[in-house]
């Protein structure tokens, strides 16, 4: 427990100074409260509708989370397929890199046309804002195998199967821990862009709906439990990928 806080005292030394911060700017510029509350206003709001508060972020984290492990999944298969072709990379790796050209929030209004305003139109979006750092991180790996693992598989006359998953993949963990914890940072952006766009629940919505009524300390609120999710979400995300690099080592 100690060494727990030791490890975790910066990042509340960082957090209690931001909020002396903020509590200074209100007190000293006097700004009314329905543009900028006090973290006390936001903190006493938080605790009155926690439970709605509660209901709306499961929504999103559910959403966040369907969305992160389709995405990491597809963009591995993606990775392990093009990695394994020339001719697929040849054909479909500038077709990946045209699309990310394309903004993918603009694909929101599309994806809600498309789906409704139910979940699949946002574990969709959280898919394609995830799908690409998790597939060319992964590939970047893959293609980066160090040539000494390579010319002794070729002395030990392994199959190309045998290269892939017990040289190739192994070594490209590293970077592939990359891109999970990347696409963590940006899944929880896909929701919100998602609800944002068309939704009856979420954290996004209850954002929406708190700025349409003036309720700056409940847009507060729920945009801080969406920051706690988002950092809780990248630890966990980062704790996982170390023990799998670990493990592979």
């Amino acid at each position: 427990m100690t060494r727990a806080l030791i490890k975790a005292w910066p990042a509340l030394a960082a957090t209690a100074f931001a909020l002396a911060i903020w509590q200074a700017i209100v007190t000293l510029s006097g700004v009314p409260r329905f543009i900028l509350p006090a973290p006390a206003l936001v903190a006493e709001t938080w605790w009155t509708n926690r439970w709605v508060i509660a209901e709306h972020a499961w929504i999103t984290a559910v959403e966040v989370f369907l969305g992160l492990g389709i995405g990491a999944l597809v963009g591995v298969a993606t990775a392990i397929q093009l990695a394994t072709s020339r001719y697929a990379r040849l054909l479909v790796q500038p077709v990946l890199v045209f699309t990310q050209a394309l903004p993918v929030f603009a694909l929101a209004p599309i994806l809600t046309l498309w789906l409704g305003f139910g979940l699949s139109s946002k574990v969709l979006m959280c898919v394609l804002i995830v799908y690409f750092p998790v597939a060319a991180s992964f590939l970047d790996g893959l293609l980066r195998t160090p040539p000494g693992y390579l010319d002794l598989a070729r002395t030990m006359q392994a199959r190309p199967g045998q290269v892939l998953w017990r040289i190739r993949v192994p070594a490209a963990l590293p970077s592939l821990a990359s891109g999970l914890r990347l696409a963590a940072v940006y899944a929880p952006i896909g929701a919100v862009i998602g609800e944002w766009v068309g939704a009856s629940r979420g954290l996004g919505y209850l954002m929406l709906l708190a700025n349409g009524r003036s309720k700056t300390d409940l847009m507060f609120a729920a945009l801080l439990t969406l920051g706690v999710f988002s950092v809780l979400l990248h630890l966990g995300v980062r704790a996982l990928t170390r023990r799998m690099v670990r493990e592979e080592v």
